[in-house]
């Protein structure tokens, strides 16, 4: 069965194949290993049709997207609504939701002192998780 796509204009086979694919998987993972899950299940999905789908998901505020410290995107569906920050380990892509009351509260008064209204920010604290330490 597929899923629409809340809040994307077309919806399409390969669009909720993908968001299907999200909602399922754990954790944080690359266009690319997405993809590679879809060919998988023998999905008949182009590699830009996913790269489009994830910008779409995440501009529509679907999914989170981090990077890692070395450049490469990370997608995930998200289990909260609400804003919030990430854990994420280097080493295995495992990441954390964490709530972050005193960086809101800094954000909100650094923006005030320059005259910054309508602010955003995005904050992923990156470490090794204690599995991938052991």
């Amino acid at each position: 069965m597929t899923q629409a796509i809340p809040n994307v204009a077309r919806n399409t086979r390969q669009r909720a194949e993908v968001l299907t694919l999200l909602r399922e998987v754990e954790g944080f993972h690359t266009a690319q290993q997405l993809h590679r899950m879809l060919c998988d299940r023998d999905a008949k999905v182009g590699l830009t049709t996913v790269y489009r789908t994830l910008q779409l998901l995440v501009d529509a505020g679907e999914i989170d997207s981090t990077r890692l410290p070395g450049g490469e995107q990370l997608f995930r569906r998200c289990s909260q609504s609400r804003h919030h920050h990430h854990l994420v380990c280097r080493s295995c892509g495992r990441a954390v939701e964490v709530a972050g009351p005193a960086v809101e509260r800094w954000a909100d008064q650094v923006a005030a002192e320059h005259g910054f209204t309508d602010v955003g920010h995005t904050l992923e604290i990156f470490g090794t998780c204690a599995q991938c330490a052991r």
